[in-house]
């Protein structure tokens, strides 16, 4: 094998390779403004109506010792034909890296994020992972999980379905960098975590 230096993918590097786009988010509104917006439009009232749910009772604190307005709290794995593997999010996140995932190759997978709205309304919540092995990137997706309102219970977001890569070359292991964000660029919360690809499971 030919000596190469090898490249760490990082946490703060996952959304340098999204210059600013020309669309700009708009600025951030309070429910309470929300709903003074245009209430002669039954319309539009009915549609914020739907959107706030539950916020429109007032300030909704799940956390009221956590100053975020976003709380992610687990990932998930979901193989097909497969119990699901849970990560929690809520602890010490450096432990992560020492827990590994382990895949079976050429399986299809969904990954479900599940996390806690509060106090205000998120617009553009969105999903960067960049994937890495033997500190190579290979591999980086962006999904966009949408806006939510404050709820008292848990939300999740679930990926679409992807199939894990197969053949020898593919397996071992590999470093996940994982960035919660939304379109005010607010970081909710960033991890690193791992999986292993294998030719069969292993419990």
């Amino acid at each position: 094998m030919s000596d190469h230096e090898e490249t760490v993918t990082t946490p703060d590097d996952l959304d340098k390779d999204h210059p600013d786009s020309i669309y700009k988010p708009p600025p951030e509104k309070t429910i309470n403004e929300l709903l003074e917006i245009d209430q002669e439009d039954e319309s539009l009232r009915k549609y914020k109506e739907t959107l706030l749910g539950q916020a429109q009772t007032g300030t909704i604190v799940v956390e009221p010792d956590n100053p975020r307005k976003v709380i992610v709290k687990k990932l998930v794995l979901i193989p097909v034909d497969r119990p699901e593997i849970s990560l929690d999010l809520t602890g010490d996140l450096s432990k992560l890296k020492k827990e590994t995932f382990v895949i079976k190759e050429g399986v299809s997978y969904k990954i479900r994020i599940e996390f806690i709205v509060q106090r205000e309304i998120v617009h553009g919540l969105k999903y960067v992972q960049k994937t890495s092995k033997m500190g190579l990137p290979v591999d980086k997706m962006t999904h966009m999980v949408g806006s939510y309102a404050p709820k008292t219970e848990i939300q999740s977001y679930t990926t679409p379905a992807e199939d894990a890569p197969s053949g020898m070359l593919a397996r071992g292991s590999y470093t996940v960098n994982s960035l919660f964000t939304d379109d005010d660029k607010n970081e909710h919360l960033k991890w690193e975590w791992t999986f292993e690809i294998k030719k069969d499971w292993k419990d």
